[in-house]
């Protein structure tokens, strides 16, 4: 397929309205302005690949294009940069090169992955009880503790001529996840509270809130 042609194939985005991960990637198509077919994985127990888009890791988001699939949200939102015309100044992980700022996305990261241990460990029936989800769920309470304290001269320091980074559109998506998802109440975070209701008023957020897919 040309390149001329291929650009204007509409890509699939393969996850669910419920999942931070997934709505990393809608805010970057919001963003960049990217048009795409969403396709909600129904069961998320499910051991398929084909349901997941044929990401054999069973995990979403997967973006289906016609050069191929793109697994996990940095490796979609990278592609759908690419299709962007003009293309915004984005920061991405490797360009954060102090370990504030390093440390910031690191444990952003951890943390969403995390709270889906904890949100599967619940749909699966493993009780609060276990070792290893009490583990989880201090490992997450410490993180957004050192993000709570962090976060705010962290983002002080990106730089200012950015039009999006991957740090502030993943912290969003985290910090909104856990009270959507009613992991962690997140009243004693008042710096990462007031940082989404800033970030909250970008277009972009409206057209990807969070919401449970309807079943079939």
């Amino acid at each position: 397929m040309s390149a001329a042609i291929e650009e204007f194939v509409r890509p699939v985005l393969i996850g669910r309205s419920s999942s931070h991960f997934t709505r990393v990637a809608r805010i970057f198509a919001a963003e960049m302005r990217i048009d795409y077919s969403f396709r909600v994985v129904r069961d998320l127990m499910s051991s398929n690949p084909e349901d997941y888009g044929g990401n054999p890791a069973l995990r979403i988001p997967v973006l289906q294009t016609s050069r191929g699939a793109w697994f996990g949200a940095l490796n979609i939102c990278r592609e759908l940069w690419r299709r962007s015309s003009p293309r915004p100044r984005v920061i991405w992980p490797e360009d954060l090169d102090e370990p504030l700022l390093s440390n910031a996305q690191e444990l952003v990261l951890q943390s969403m992955a995390a709270e889906v241990t904890l949100i599967m460990d619940k749909l699966a029936g493993i009780g609060d009880s276990s070792a290893h989800h009490a583990k989880m769920r201090k490992g997450l309470v410490n993180m957004m503790s050192w993000l709570e304290e962090n976060a705010r001269s962290a983002l002080a320091v990106l730089p200012p001529q950015r039009d999006l980074s991957y740090l502030e559109v993943t912290l969003f998506c985290l910090v909104t996840h856990l009270e959507f998802r009613e992991v962690l109440p997140t009243a004693s975070y008042p710096e990462l509270k007031k940082f989404c209701q800033q970030f909250s008023t970008r277009a972009s957020i409206d057209e990807t809130a969070y919401r449970f897919d309807s079943t079939p």
